[in-house]
Formats: structure tokens, sequence, C-alpha cells
């Protein structure tokens, strides 16, 4: 990141710094049952994250452009009433499952479970109460040059129809270099199927300038699943060349998003799974790399998981607006999601989601940002 003298005023935003900024705890809004939601703002590396105890929120993430100036690139709400009401997901934490899975049941161990649908007939992201909008207990820490904040939460046994007592840890980090990792962890009692995941929406020009169809993305996949009409994957990946899925060179999302492709027309753009060419990792890869090429921002996503949901913000109609004032429309926004495959628990030949007792869920997503 381009970093101007100290103590410059860039337009858009206070001075550019790298220092390390503890984390700060306010009160952000009440639930309808009174119950308070906090916001911890947080600062390290020149990027700057807002983080709310409902649904692990991220309210808002600030970073530099080429010449110092600071935007939030993730879209979001102003209040917690709004989030409650209208949110699709913006900047959540998702659980139990990120993503779908198909008609909203799966068999583990010669049991069917019948899961909560919320997404036509499939399950989406946990269902109707999934992580989203639970209230997470949320713990700051500053640990040597890094800062961050470790999110918990218990879901019992039968929440949303998963079996199993899950306890979860997110812990949000940010680095000295700036970098925004995050580490999920989770046991649970019973055998069970996890996948957790971020669904920020990023802008790179900022939340609320318009489209992100002129955005370059970079993904590092050969393959992709192709789905349905209802977004569930069919079964084997196909391959991305020769098909508007084929982002192995940077393209801007635009290039091919209006391209007559039935799987494009199912999911009204992108909304799938690409399969991942390093597969599941012990340590964090490159997946994929996002720029915009107005205010020269980058973000390059490392992860250990195997799959990355990339969604081109194609269900986005107008009828949102976030704090800049401005109305979110189709394409305003994308969606870059670390996960394992959808429908998983339907599908044995993907990578397993199952999670037993005596077992540890590890996952670890990076988020870079230059300019």
């Amino acid at each position: 990141m381009t970093e101007p003298a100290r103590g410059a005023s860039p337009a858009g935003g206070a001075p550019f710094s790298r220092e390390r900024s503890n984390p700060v705890k306010e009160v952000f809004g009440k639930l309808a049952d009174g119950t308070e939601i906090h916001r911890w703002s947080l600062e390290n590396g020149g990027t700057r994250l807002r983080v709310l105890s409902y649904g692990g929120i991220v309210q808002s993430l600030e970073v530099p452009d080429r010449e110092g100036r600071y935007a939030n690139v993730s879209l979001g709400f102003d209040s917690v009433e709004e989030y409650v009401a209208d949110s699709p997901y913006f900047g959540a934490l998702i659980g139990r499952y990120g993503n779908r899975v198909g008609g909203g049941r799966f068999t583990l161990d010669d049991t069917a479970y019948e899961l909560s649908v919320n997404d036509g007939g499939n399950s989406l992201h946990g269902g109707a109460g999934g992580f989203d909008k639970a209230v997470w207990d949320v713990e700051p820490f500053v640990q040597d040059s890094n800062v961050g904040l470790r999110l918990t939460r218990t879901s019992p046994d039968g929440e949303m129809g998963y079996p199993g007592t899950l306890r979860t840890a997110v812990t949000y980090t940010l680095t000295e270099e700036g970098d925004w990792r995050i580490d999920y962890e989770a046991t649970t009692d019973r055998p069970t199927v996890v996948n957790l995941t971020s669904h920020v929406y990023w802008n790179l020009a900022g939340e609320g300038s318009g489209s992100a169809h002129d955005h370059e993305l970079e993904i590092a996949a050969s393959r992709y699943t192709p789905v349905d009409a209802g977004l569930i994957p069919t079964g084997e990946p196909a391959e991305v060349a020769d098909t508007p899925f084929d982002f192995r060179r940077a393209k801007p999302i635009g290039a091919d998003v209006r391209t007559r492709d039935q799987q494009l027309l199912y999911a009204k753009g992108f909304d799938h799974n690409w399969v991942l060419d390093k597969g599941r990792t012990d340590l964090p890869e490159r997946a994929a790399t996002l720029r915009d090429p107005s205010s020269g921002r980058t973000l390059t996503i490392s992860t250990t998981e195997p799959g990355l949901q990339f969604y081109s913000g194609n269900f986005l109609d107008g009828t949102l607006a976030g704090p800049s004032g401005r109305i979110y429309r189709q394409g305003d926004a994308v969606c870059l999601e670390t996960q394992h495959f959808p429908d998983s628990p339907n599908k044995p030949s993907y990578p397993s989601t199952v999670l037993r007792p005596g077992q540890t869920y590890r996952s670890t997503t990076v988020h870079s940002f230059g300019a």
C-alpha cells in the first residue's frame, strides 16, 4: 500500500497510519427483546475493522487506496434494526453450514436429519436461525504485534435441525501487515456436519460506489461445480476452460456475466463454487485475487479450504441502502466465500464436512490488502 507522509490528511478520511489501535467496545443498538448489541473497533497495519456481536458481522472494513485515501470496502448497514429485518447476510459469520443443503435434509450414519428450509426447498447458510442471527460472546486480545477478537458460541443439539451440541470459536485477527485473518474452530458431542464461512460483500472502490463489474478477478481453479435451477450442485465438477467460469487469468467480472449460458441464467450471474486447484491444505494458500482498477485496491484471499463460492451480487435489487445513503443494485458487490462444497452432506464424492466427537474442525482464511 502506498503510504503518504506521516500526518498528511488525504481526502476521504483520517491520516493513513499503520499504528495499532486496541479493540474499543461501544453499544451499537438493541434487539427487540432488549439484548444489547456491541460494536468493536480495531486497527492495525493500515486496516480498520468494525465487528458486531450480532452475527459476528463485519460492519465495516476500511483500507487506503493508492493515494492513501480510506474507504469502507464492505456493504452493510448502520443500525441493528436493518440487519435484523433486511440483511442478505451482509458481513455475517455463517454456520452451521455455509451455502446450500439440497432439499433441507441429509443422512449421516443411517440417520436422516431434516433442516430448517429457507431457500425454496433448500436450507441456506444454516437455516432461518443460522449463526448470522445469533449473539456471540466477544473477547478482545492483543498478542505480540497482532490485535483481534475471539467470538464464541454454543449451538445446542438440534438447532435448525443439525445434530450435536456444537461449540464454536472464531478468531478475527488484524496483523501488523494489515491482513484480516479468520480462524475457525468447532467441536461436537455427536456426529454432525459443519461448514463455516464469512459473507462479506466486497466493493474495493468503496461502499455505495456503484457496480463492481469492472473489478478484475482471478481464481486459482480449473474446475467448478455446475448447479441445477435451485442452485444445488448436480454432481461432478466441470472444467472452466472455454466457459464464462474461467478466471484462471484475471478478467473483469462483467466481461462474461451476461453471456447466454444456462448456468448464469440459473443464478442470474455467478453464484457457484469453484474447486480450488490446491485442494484442502494445512496452511492457507492463495485462492483468489480481486482488484479495483479505479482505486488500485487489491484483495488477495488465501485459505485452507478446498472451495470458493463466488457470488456476483445478483440478488441486490435496489431495495436496500447502506451507510453512504446510496442504494445497492445488482452487481454492486461480490462475495468470495471460502468453504467446503455446497450440498457435501449429500454428495459422497465431495470433500467431507462430517465432524465427530473427539475431532476439532479447523479452517483458516487470510484477507491481504494492497494498493
